[in-house]
């Protein structure tokens, strides 16, 4: 355990070794599953708890003060933060679950605990541990919809969950987040993977977070925030209605034919000053994806096509995309064939969530012509015409 402030200690998990997490997200830099435990006059709170791989670690960080617990603050009722509650409540027998009603749910779906081992709480009520009091504050949506805060009123702590987190982890020990550009792009994938589809909630819940106007925020992965405005200015860039001069270009090229239109593409582009990053679809990190998706303002699809479909790895991308919901303002597609199919049908299809105006597609059979470069060209001039208006420059 370490201390933080007050009787406040964390008591978390870190991963160094996990290397993928919900079996799709890249973790180049591990997680943490973090804990806190709160030392009131009268009571003792634990809040959330971990991950089922470190259960025994994670009750070795509670340094014997795991059997004397009153109370277990569910924030989130997801697994990385919840695998070790029934083994809490088996060493603590007395001890109540403090959490909302859909989260409380969640928790009997997931692990069968009795009704009465919870306390259900209310947006706004408090719960006192002596001279600690903490309110709750239920924050749907960031990013499941159970997800609540927990506000420690006196040291001015605010636990945020999953909400304002990131995938790191640093030399062992280490807790704090560093105010670096690294961090930061940590902290943005972790948005752009995990709270993007949720952008209004987001936008909605820094706003909150204002509010409270915390001396500390602890997020449930990734460092404790002993300076909040800087993560929090960097959620008030991220969700911010207006989009970069930027497009991001997913791609799968088979033969090189489709590869060549969007090569053509992020030149024309950049020679006009607009920021292109392609991605190949087969080698690249889609977490690389996912973060410049966060404030670009065009998506260009790229795909060649198998079985006269999209490519099954340019339709993954396609597929992303769509779930993740950036704020895109446009959208085109470029792709080659061979002898036919249904590319831009298929596409179109699964692109219902983003909320874009679509550009000219360019298709065309075999390697690309003449004529076909041309319509890159005049795409490209249209992407830098649209974007004068729509962007921060």
């Amino acid at each position: 355990m370490k201390l933080i402030k007050n009787n406040v200690y964390y008591c978390g998990v870190e991963d160094f070794g996990r290397k993928i997490f919900d079996q799709l997200i890249p973790l180049p830099h591990g997680t943490t599953y973090n804990s806190y435990y709160i030392e009131g006059s009268e009571k003792r709170a634990l809040i959330d708890t971990s991950y089922s791989k470190t259960v025994e670690e994670f009750l070795d960080k509670l340094n014997g003060k795991g059997q004397f617990i009153d109370y277990v603050i569910a924030n989130h009722a997801e697994g990385d933060h919840s695998e070790a509650l029934v083994k809490v409540l088996q060493m603590n027998p007395n001890a109540k679950v403090v959490t909302n009603k859909k989260c409380k749910e969640l928790l009997i779906d997931q692990y069968s605990i009795p009704e009465e081992k919870f306390h259900v709480v209310a947006d706004k009520e408090e719960l006192s541990l002596g001279d600690k009091t903490i309110r709750f504050h239920i924050t749907p949506w960031v990013h499941w919809p159970d997800t609540m805060f927990s506000e420690l009123v006196e040291d001015k702590i605010l636990f945020t969950c999953d909400f304002l987190g990131a995938h790191i982890t640093y030399k062992q020990g280490e807790i704090y987040a560093q105010e670096t550009n690294d961090y930061l792009l940590s902290a943005k994938r972790y948005y752009a993977e995990i709270m993007m589809p949720f952008r209004p909630h987001c936008k909605k819940y820094v706003g909150l977070v204002e509010e409270i106007n915390p001396e500390i925020i602890c997020p449930s992965h990734g460092g404790i925030y002993k300076n909040p405005k800087f993560i929090l200015n960097a959620y008030k860039e991220w969700t911010c209605d207006i989009p970069k001069n930027k497009v991001v270009i997913p791609y799968v090229s088979m033969y090189k034919n489709t590869e060549k239109m969007v090569n053509r593409l992020t030149e024309k582009l950049r020679m006009l000053g607009v920021e292109a990053n392609k991605f190949d679809l087969i080698a690249d990190d889609i977490g690389d994806l996912a973060v410049e998706l966060v404030d670009s303002a065009t998506v260009v699809f790229g795909a060649s096509m198998v079985l006269a479909m999209p490519h099954p790895y340019a339709f993954f991308g396609v597929y992303l995309t769509n779930a993740l919901r950036p704020n895109v303002k446009f959208m085109s597609i470029i792709g080659s064939y061979g002898w036919g199919g249904n590319l831009v049908g298929k596409i179109e299809e699964n692109t219902n969530l983003l909320q874009v105006e679509k550009l000219p597609y360019i298709t065309f059979k075999g390697s690309p012509k003449e004529e076909d470069l041309k319509k890159v060209d005049e795409l490209a001039q249209m992407i830098f015409d649209k974007h004068k208006e729509a962007c921060i420059r």
